[in-house]
């Protein structure tokens, strides 16, 4: 979490180890976005950032872990945080794996970029060998 962000409620966070654990993390992220009250359209990019990052957390990571936090800035917006993160190898050059097109597997290669894209912010810790941890927040408008 960013530092002038006030967390409403503890963060849950969610296992990923299967592919059932993708759904039930969409689902977590849907009813967290109603709970908060964005539009329709805000949750459905929240839940479609989310896929994405637990997606690959589980597909090249190996699995990992969901946080899902609902937070407050110090100006009284309100959003919603996701942190996800995984054991794998992590991602050796960050810029290549940020572009459109790039893809390790058999996607279509709009994975981080697309999820940059979705949110209002985005950061990325990445260490090769030892994993790497995505955090996002989409702030309500």
């Amino acid at each position: 979490m960013l530092p002038d962000e006030l967390t409403d409620q503890d963060p849950r966070e969610h296992t990923v180890r299967a592919e059932e654990d993708l759904l039930t993390a969409r689902h977590a992220v849907r009813a967290s976005a109603v709970a908060a009250g964005f539009s329709i359209v805000d949750q459905t990019k929240i839940v479609t950032a989310a896929s994405e990052l637990v997606r690959n957390a589980y597909i090249h990571g190996g699995g990992g872990t969901m946080t899902i936090a609902v937070v407050r800035d110090r100006f009284g917006r309100s959003g919603i945080s996701l942190s996800v993160r995984d054991g794998g190898p992590g991602i050796a050059d960050v810029e290549q794996a940020m572009a459109d097109g790039f893809s390790t597997g058999a996607g279509l290669g709009h994975g981080l970029g697309g999820t940059r894209r979705l949110v209002d912010e985005f950061t990325i810790d990445t260490t090769p060998g030892e994993g790497t941890t995505v955090t996002v927040v989409r702030w309500k408008p």
